[in-house]
């Protein structure tokens, strides 16, 4: 089986995950990447002065050999420790990149991980320290989705969180699917497959026609021992795919008025005055 291709116009709107699907999501400009960086050293820099005027004040002396152990374990945890913590901890969004709207994620869209993090922190202790950034700069500005060294081993890259919205629509239930597809039983998806799903769904018009088919009866067949019985015979991929979003949707949405509405009920039990006393209200 060949790998599907999307459109050439879908690679400026964001990064194909491995089930070739496309997500939401652009790389940062190197702009951006660079804001974020002056402001985490700014919260640094601050964090050092506070630090130091706590030591000052706390009037202790120590020798040589005591003093470069402790300048060791400083640069150690301002240059790795910390910014592999802070990274870990908020997914991928230290302060500065907060301010300047930039997440760093997988290569495959996927929120980073302990390991992706100290790889990052630890090969920026070479390029962005000791080399005042400029290793960094020069492979941001080369790179063609703005990575620097540590990305790049790491597997990771900074996304832009602050564009627009997609408009998302729920899929269509096929009406000469509906009555089969609410009778049938649907296990609960893989968030992976779900989201593959969705995501083609959405697309599916942009893609070419022959890598659409190719990825809608991958996916179909990926979802097929997920649903039983399976849909009538002949049924398109795209509607059984359809059919089984929509029914999911549809039940989901069930689930969840049932739980506002028990929690009402809950609510007005919980405000009921006990037995025998006068409802002031009533």
């Amino acid at each position: 089986m060949t790998a599907t291709t999307p459109h050439p116009a879908q690679l400026q709107d964001g990064v194909v995950i491995g089930e070739g699907v496309l997500l939401e999501t652009r790389p940062a400009s190197v702009a951006s990447r660079l804001l974020g960086a002056i402001v985490d050293l700014l919260a640094l820099f601050v964090l050092a002065v506070v630090t130091a005027l706590v030591l000052g004040g706390l009037d202790v002396t120590v020798d040589a050999y005591a003093g470069r152990i402790l300048l060791i374990v400083l640069i150690v945890t301002v240059t790795v420790v910390l910014p592999t913590t802070v990274e870990t901890l908020s997914r991928g969004r230290s302060l500065g990149k907060l301010v300047a709207g930039v997440r760093i994620v997988r290569d495959d869209g996927g929120p980073i991980t302990f390991r992706q993090a100290f790889v990052r922190a630890l090969v920026g202790f070479g390029e962005l320290w000791l080399t005042l950034g400029s290793v960094a700069v020069i492979c941001s500005i080369a790179h063609p989705r703005g990575k620097r060294v540590g990305d790049i081993l790491a597997g990771t890259y900074g996304s832009r969180v602050r564009s627009a919205a997609p408009v998302r629509t729920a899929a269509v239930m096929p009406p000469h699917l509906a009555g089969w597809a609410t009778h049938a039983d649907v296990a609960r998806l893989p968030d992976g497959l779900a989201l593959a799903v969705r995501q083609f769904l959405g697309r599916a018009a942009l893609l070419h026609p022959g890598s659409r088919a190719e990825l809608a009866q991958r996916l179909a067949a990926d979802l097929r021992p997920f649903v039983s019985p399976q849909p009538p015979p002949g049924t398109h991929p795209e509607a059984f795919l359809s059919a089984v979003l929509a029914e999911r949707g549809r039940r989901e949405t069930l689930v969840e008025l049932e739980r506002v509405r028990r929690e009402q009920a809950e609510a007005v039990l919980l405000r009921r005055l006990p037995h025998g006393v006068p409802d002031p209200d009533a």
